[in-house]
């Protein structure tokens, strides 16, 4: 995994997604999550300004793939599903992009594209600023 530069907002592509209608028989062909990473990085460098794009196996949101995770130091996560390499990259790219401009990462629910906002498998709060000692003592 590359390592990111303080602040900067990272794209983890579940590279292993199968997708909702993949035919189990066609493991020839390149796994939705696979393409939905190509996809990405074929945009223009600018619509990936500021993100790390990165590859990971398995994010186990199986039955609601494709996923990704958008995350970025002191800020929430958010896991969103049900993607399809097709028609969801620049979603993906836009969300991302808003969650970096954030500074909490926690875009106005009304400027996330539609298919984000139905397809929000989960929200994680960053972790804790706190020593263990200090949250212990609340």
């Amino acid at each position: 995994m590359a390592v990111t530069t303080s602040g900067e907002t990272t794209l983890f592509v579940c590279v292993t997604c199968r997708g909702q209608t993949t035919d189990a028989g066609h493991d020839e062909q390149p796994r939705p999550g696979t393409r939905l990473l190509a996809a990405i990085n074929s945009t223009l460098d600018a619509l990936r300004e500021g993100l790390a794009i990165e590859p990971v196996e398995c994010l186990s949101n199986c039955n609601r793939s494709c996923t990704v995770a958008v995350t970025a130091p002191g800020k929430w996560t958010y896991v969103l599903g049900a993607l399809d390499p097709d028609l969801h990259v620049e979603d993906v790219l836009t969300f991302a992009r808003l969650h970096r401009a954030h500074e909490a990462g926690l875009p106005a629910w009304r400027e996330r594209p539609e298919h984000i906002r139905k397809n929000t498998i989960s929200r994680v709060p960053p972790l804790p600023s706190r020593t263990p000692e200090e949250v212990s003592q609340q």
